[in-house]
Parts: C-alpha cells; sequence; structure tokens
C-alpha cells in the first residue's frame, strides 16, 4: 500500500435536492409574518408546513397597534383593517351562565382607542383566520415559497447551515433541503426547539381546551356583540365563546382533562350537546371543525442554538391574554428578519444575530408575567393588580444588546412612554409631510437603517450617504424641518426638535427602533456614524 494511505474509503459529498438561505417551518403567525418579512427584504425564503392550509379557526384574535405598525410600509395595513371590519362593533367581555341568560359585562374595551400622537396606527380585531391569507399571499408576491401540506421530518444544523428533510403530506415524496439558517415557527409542541438542545422553563401546561367551529342563527339570542364571553355552568365548567369574520359562524371553547376525557370523545355529537348548554335553548347547530390545544406558560432558555432561531409559541407561550402572544410573534419575526437580512446580505457581521435573543427573550419573559396575572384576574381566580398599562406594554418595550449603542435601561418598561428618541426604544412617532401625503416616521423604517436630522444640523448633510457607501449598508438620510428651509420631509406638527433634537443626528433601525442618538456637538459627523454602525452591526472592518 503507498505511503499515506489508510485504505479508509472517503464519505461521499452530501447533495441537496434544493438550497435556500432561511428555511422556515411552521405556517402560523410567527412563520408566516416571518417568511413574509425575510422576502421582503430580498431574503430566499421557504417555509414548509404540515397543514393542507392556513387555519380555519381564528382563535387568536386582536393586532395591535405595534404590529400594525410593521405592516404599513408593506403595504397590507389596509388589507387587514378591512379583514377587521366584522368585528368593529365588539367591545367588552360578558360573564354569564348561559348565552341567553342574564349577562353581567366584567370590562369595558378601550384597546381601540386611536393614539394619532403616539402611533399612526390603530388596534385591529382582526382574527388568525381572515389575516393568515394575507401574509400568505404578501409573502409569495414578494417571492417566498410557502408549502403548505409538507412536514418537517428532520433537521440537522452544524457551523455552516442546516440540513432538513422533507416530506409531503400527500404523495410522502422526500426532500433534502438545505439552508444557512432555519427558523423554528413549528409551535409550542415543536420538535425543533428539543433537536438543538433548547429546554423551556415555566409551570407548561395549565389548560386543556378544545375548540368548536359552528354555524347557527343565534339571532334574539346574541343581542351584542362582545370581545368575548365566558360561560361558566355545571355542564361546561369553564368556557368561552366568539364571535367569527364569518356571519353565523361562533367558536365555542371548553376546558377538559384529558386524563378523564380524551379528545376523541368531542364527536360532532357531543359538540352539539354542548352547543346548547353554551345557548341555553335548543338551536340548530352545524359542526365545522373541531380542535384541541393546551394553554400553557413558559419561556425557552435560549432563542438561539447556532443556525437555528425560535420565533412564536415555540419560543414562549402564555395565556391568550390581550392578545399578545400573536402579537409577540410577529414581533419576534420582524426582530429577527433584519438581522439575517444584515447577515446574509454581507453588511452585518454575525455577531449582530446574538441581538435577537438579548432582545425579545426578556420582552418574552416580561409579558409571560403580564399575560399570566391578567388571565387570572379575568376568570376571577385572583384581584386585578397594578401592571403595565396597555399602552405602554405595546409600544414601550425597550432592548438592551449589542444592537443598540448608549442603551442606559436595564428593564423591559420603564415608568411611562417616552416623547424622546432614546437608545434601545422605539422611536418617537413622528407625522410627516412627503409630497403632499401624510406619513408616519416609522413608515420609513423596513428595509434600512434611517438617519434623521434637523434642518439646521446642515453639518451632517451627505455624511448618511457617504457613510452608507463605504459600509456598503443601506441606509436613507432624512433631513427635517419645514418645506421653506428645504426639508427632505416636513414636520407637520414641528415637533421633531423636542423628540429627536435639533442639531444631532438620530439613527433608526430597520424595525423603527433607535440604535444610536448622536451628541449636539460632533468633531467628525462621519466618524461618528461610521463607529455606530459597525458596533450596531457588529463589524470588525
Amino acid at each position: 500500500m503507498p505511503s499515506g494511505r489508510t485504505g479508509r474509503r472517503e464519505p461521499a459529498a452530501e447533495t441537496y435536492d434544493e438550497t435556500t438561505d432561511v428555511l422556515v417551518v411552521g405556517g402560523g403567525y410567527a412563520g408566516l409574518a416571518a417568511a413574509l418579512f425575510l422576502a421582503h427584504q430580498g431574503v430566499a425564503t421557504v417555509l414548509v408546513d404540515r397543514h393542507p392550509g392556513s387555519s380555519v379557526q381564528g382563535r387568536a384574535r386582536g393586532i395591535n397597534q405595534r404590529t400594525m405598525e410593521l405592516y404599513r410600509p408593506l403595504g397590507i395595513a389596509e388589507s387587514i383593517r378591512r379583514a377587521g371590519r366584522p368585528f368593529d362593533d365588539e367591545a367588552g367581555v360578558v360573564r354569564c351562565e348561559a348565552l341567553s341568560a342574564e349577562w353581567t359585562w366584567l370590562l369595558a374595551d378601550d384597546t381601540r382607542k386611536p393614539l394619532p400622537e403616539l402611533t399612526p396606527a390603530e388596534f385591529v380585531m382582526a382574527d388568525q383566520r381572515s389575516v393568515e391569507p394575507i401574509l400568505v399571499d404578501s409573502a409569495r408576491a414578494r417571492g417566498a415559497d410557502v408549502r403548505f401540506g409538507t412536514r418537517c421530518v428532520s433537521t440537522r444544523p452544524d457551523d455552516d447551515g442546516v440540513t432538513t428533510v422533507v416530506e409531503d403530506a400527500a404523495g410522502g415524496a422526500r426532500r433534502v433541503v438545505r439552508s444557512r439558517f432555519l427558523v423554528a415557527a413549528d409551535g409550542f409542541r415543536g420538535r425543533i426547539r428539543e433537536t438543538v438542545g433548547i429546554d423551556r422553563a415555566g409551570p407548561g401546561v395549565t389548560q386543556h381546551w378544545v375548540t368548536f367551529l359552528v354555524r347557527a342563527d343565534l339571532a334574539g339570542i346574541v343581542r351584542q356583540r362582545a370581545m368575548f364571553w365566558i360561560v361558566v355552568n355545571d355542564e361546561l365548567g369553564l368556557a368561552s365563546f366568539l364571535t367569527t369574520s364569518v356571519p353565523d359562524e361562533w367558536a365555542m371553547s371548553v376546558s377538559f382533562d384529558p386524563a378523564r376525557t380524551p379528545t376523541s370523545s368531542y364527536t360532532a355529537e357531543r359538540c352539539r350537546e354542548l352547543a346548547r348548554s353554551f345557548l341555553g335553548v335548543d338551536r340548530p347547530v352545524e359542526v365545522l371543525d373541531v380542535a384541541a390545544w393546551e394553554e400553557a406558560v413558559g419561556v425557552a432558555d435560549r432563542f438561539r442554538a447556532g443556525r437555528v432561531f425560535l420565533v412564536g409559541d415555540t419560543a414562549h407561550v402564555w395565556p391568550p391574554a390581550g392578545a399578545m402572544g400573536a402579537n409577540a410573534a410577529v414581533q419576534d419575526a420582524h426582530n429577527l428578519a433584519w438581522k439575517l437580512a444584515g447577515v446574509l446580505g454581507g453588511w452585518a457581521g454575525e455577531g449582530l444575530l446574538d441581538a435577537y435573543e438579548a432582545e425579545r427573550r426578556p420582552a418574552a419573559l416580561a409579558l409571560a408575567d403580564i399575560t399570566v396575572a391578567r388571565q387570572r384576574a379575568r376568570f376571577g381566580e385572583e384581584p386585578a393588580t397594578e401592571d403595565v398599562d396597555d399602552v405602554l406594554c405595546t409600544l414601550g418595550q425597550r432592548y438592551r444588546s449589542t444592537a443598540t449603542v448608549g442603551a442606559t435601561h436595564d428593564t423591559v418598561y420603564g415608568r411611562q412612554l417616552p416623547r424622546r428618541a432614546m437608545p434601545g426604544l422605539r422611536a418617537p412617532h413622528l407625522w410627516l409631510d412627503r409630497g403632499g401625503r401624510r406619513i408616519s416616521v416609522h413608515d420609513l423604517c423596513h428595509d434600512a437603517f434611517v438617519l434623521l436630522t434637523g434642518s439646521a444640523a446642515v453639518r451632517w448633510d451627505g455624511v448618511g450617504s457617504l457613510v452608507a457607501r463605504e459600509l456598503s449598508v443601506p441606509l436613507r438620510a432624512y433631513r427635517i424641518g419645514s418645506a421653506a428651509a428645504g426639508a427632505d420631509l416636513v414636520d407637520v406638527e414641528r415637533v421633531f426638535a423636542a423628540r429627536y433634537g435639533a442639531a444631532g443626528a438620530t439613527l433608526l433601525r430597520p424595525d423603527g427602533y433607535v440604535a444610536w442618538c448622536s451628541p449636539d456637538a460632533v468633531v467628525d459627523p462621519a466618524a461618528a456614524l461610521r463607529e455606530a454602525l459597525r458596533t450596531v452591526l457588529g463589524r470588525a472592518d
């Protein structure tokens, strides 16, 4: 045998049926939002989901102002507002023994109160059933490959990427997909989190539910539309009743103990019997769909394992109080998408990806505590406590990570919502005029960094475009002020100086968070911006 040979055969090079930048596993709110935001950033994205299509049940309902801010620059906010119109007359929460019995109103609803001084967006009471098709169509229109009826068989990450075997649910054909990164959006019971060795802390499953969608004429019974009804009687125990976006279709949910009552016992006939207990009278009821699910509380110990990232219910789960779960899922996806786009596009270092967990996990831990307390108060288990108010909870989440420069806070929420730009906080809302069209500062933030300066800050003229070219970073610079002063965008309410400062510059990230605020007196504006961007993006050059 010639010298240097061992006699062992070298392993064959691994082959793949296809490659992509990012593979998203799971086609619920989190996965679809991830596919949409990634595709909007120009990232090649494939999404697989084992279900035949988007959900026919609308359990997740309510899109808060922060999530709507993210949808506005993508041009889908109006479609989502239209999807929420069937719920426009809904308000409050009702407790009753049956829908035909006396109603006790537990609380009024002010979540949809317009806040034009704080945000350009309004709360929309659209449900998952109505919104998911909009996300699917929008993601596909931007080039995302969304594949329902395709399940994830196995996932194997390594230092350079992730190899995933997927299977067509109908025919059984398998394909091997190689991706640079993988976004796990496969839900609370998904397997990817455990596959990559991430634990989840928290109580776990706290309650089992089954929801059945029915068609029934409830004229004279549902006298006024509420956000939802808590129904408690001897047969149902603790139950809830919801409207849907489709006339004469309703969602009825009952809690159960799977050790005593198997899920299979919820046949169409049994659901019709339960529907009579919901209504308190006998009405013809057609059962359209039945689905079991779990209410749980838990937050993953980590949101990243190498090239695999957790979003939505895969990363965190809590009770459905205040629509925080679905909104947090979308905001997870948005926070991660621009960071992945930066690394894949070569204008950010891989260290930027660590900022995803550093920013979103503390927010998840805070929201878990808030929603658990609110859920207990809602069902009368505990008295209501003073917590973070809805406006602060929605618009006041604070980040502290390497992707911000100069953040001084150490908690997710402060005592009040600041009106001044500060690193690590959502940019203060500002109404602007662009060519006769009224827009918000948040409409500028979606696929690039944004540098804002006042009309008087002439030393910053041309600095943004210069540094953007030098670092090959997507960045747009705007001078804010009056038309007479030659501003790029007109400060409609003349509050820019109060909220952003008159002499310095403010750097906004693609997600609308403040990355850096320059001092008013900067010796070399280009050098200061260059250093800030390198820090935020984790670049060593």
